[in-house]
């Protein structure tokens, strides 16, 4: 379902390169619902790391956040533009999914070219976060999980498992709150350029300690 949500989303956005849908979790962490390349997945990935840029800020507004030209709004997302650009992104759109005053998440497009959307394919990309929002919504109620997540939403879920697995075992190893955990494999992962899962996966599977920092 996942994949073919995204599908739908990028036939419908031609002047995108590509795009991803994320749902907010807790706060600090979100789960990268689907996306149509690793790119996509990436900046996701990125932004939930560092805790910004134009995702997070969709979020946090609760309105539609363009960057038209990253290397021009390098001052707004200092770290966020610097990683984008060698992914090979000039240009991010983040849409929130608004239900209920508050945000679930957000659909993200990207393009490998500067320059804005046209008025056609803005209204396009208002028209399909919307269609998102109602489907996460609809989903998410119809649901007989307790919690409300719906089943083709574990699998995405399953991976975040692995950042909560990981932050409970830096509790353990240094002593610290489950807070100050997850602070610092955010910091480690951006101090090494790398995203806040795959470094909770080198600790969870053992090849990273944080103790011998």
């Amino acid at each position: 379902m996942p994949d073919a949500l995204c599908r739908s989303c990028l036939a419908l956005l031609p002047e995108v390169s590509g795009l991803s849908v994320s749902v907010l979790g807790d706060g600090s962490t979100g789960v990268v619902l689907c996306s149509s390349d690793d790119v996509a997945a990436r900046l996701a990935e990125i932004q939930f790391t560092l805790g910004e840029g134009p995702c997070r800020e969709a979020a946090r507004l609760r309105a539609p956040v363009f960057a038209t030209n990253l290397p021009r709004t390098a001052r707004r997302w200092p770290h966020f533009s610097i990683q984008a650009a060698k992914a090979g992104v000039e240009a991010v759109f983040s849409l929130p999914l608004t239900g209920a005053g508050s945000a679930l998440g957000t659909l993200d497009l990207y393009r490998a070219t500067p320059g804005s959307l046209s008025a056609d394919r803005l209204r396009t990309a208002m028209l399909v976060a919307d269609a998102v929002t109602l489907a996460v919504i609809a989903l998410e109620q119809a649901s007989p999980d307790p919690e409300g997540v719906v089943t083709w939403l574990a699998g995405a879920e399953s991976d975040r498992e692995e950042v909560h697995q990981a932050t409970g075992m830096i509790m353990m190893q240094l002593g610290v709150s489950a807070e100050e955990a997850l602070l610092r494999l955010r910091a480690r992962a951006f101090a090494q350029g790398r995203t806040t899962m795959e470094v909770a996966r080198a600790i969870v599977d053992r090849s990273m300690d944080l103790r011998d920092d």
